[in-house]
């Protein structure tokens, strides 16, 4: 029996978050400073345990998940026109069993980054680009998620042939990747209404559909304009 996908549920969850405003080039976890405390912890399916730690003398937060999918979510609004770039910083120190990921049974990742742009009451007009680092997929494949395909789109930013126990940094375009997964709107004000914000940013390491086990570690994450 497939759990529970975490999206849909995150789609409930994020009806009653109050809002935050908005700034440019925010850190949005601050975890030396303990602004992680800020972000909510969602529980799915058994507890993935999130802590903070130091790792390389890299503040981080520590994921221990073992047979468990929950996650760590902020509703922010970003504004991708002023700060497009996503940034963020990730260390995993094993991968997980090989399988299919693009399948029910194998939606587990060592480590992920969602973006989310609201639908509202209407679900399905919500959006979210997924940064996994997958144990099966090659660096830069993407696919649409085996729960909500149309709604959630996968990008290994890392992937099987990937070092273990590296810090790796990365940096997104979030706008453009938008635009990428669900589609050029045909012009640069159709594209700006349709992908301009941001609501949601999450984090989990779930292994709940393959009963195993992962330890991962997250730098700051934080939007920036260059």
């Amino acid at each position: 029996m497939f759990r529970y996908p975490f999206f849909l549920l995150l789609l409930l969850f994020l009806l009653c978050l109050g809002s935050i405003q908005a700034s440019a080039d925010i850190n949005l976890t601050s975890i030396d400073e303990g602004g992680i405390l800020a972000w909510e912890k969602e529980v799915f399916d058994g507890e993935t345990i999130y802590e903070t730690s130091v790792l390389g003398g890299t503040p981080a937060l520590k994921a221990t998940s073992n047979d468990a999918a929950s996650g760590l979510l902020l509703k922010h609004p970003i504004d991708l026109q002023e700060t497009p770039y996503l940034n963020w910083s990730w260390l995993i120190t094993q991968n997980l069993p090989i399988t299919d990921e693009r399948a029910k049974a194998g939606d587990d990742f060592a480590a992920r980054v969602y973006v989310v742009i609201e639908g509202g009451f209407f679900v399905w007009n919500t959006k979210s680009v997924t940064y996994v680092w997958s144990s099966s997929q090659e660096t830069g494949e993407s696919w649409g998620n085996p729960f909500a395909e149309s709604n959630v789109k996968m990008i290994s930013v890392r992937g099987k042939d990937d070092n273990l126990n590296q810090w790796y940094h990365e940096k997104r375009n979030v706008y453009q990747d938008l635009i990428a997964m669900f589609g050029d709107k045909g012009s640069d004000e159709a594209n700006l209404k349709a992908y301009r914000y941001i609501d949601v940013v999450a984090l989990m390491t779930d292994t709940d559909n393959s009963g195993a086990s992962a330890e991962s570690y997250y730098g700051d994450i934080l939007f920036s304009s260059d």
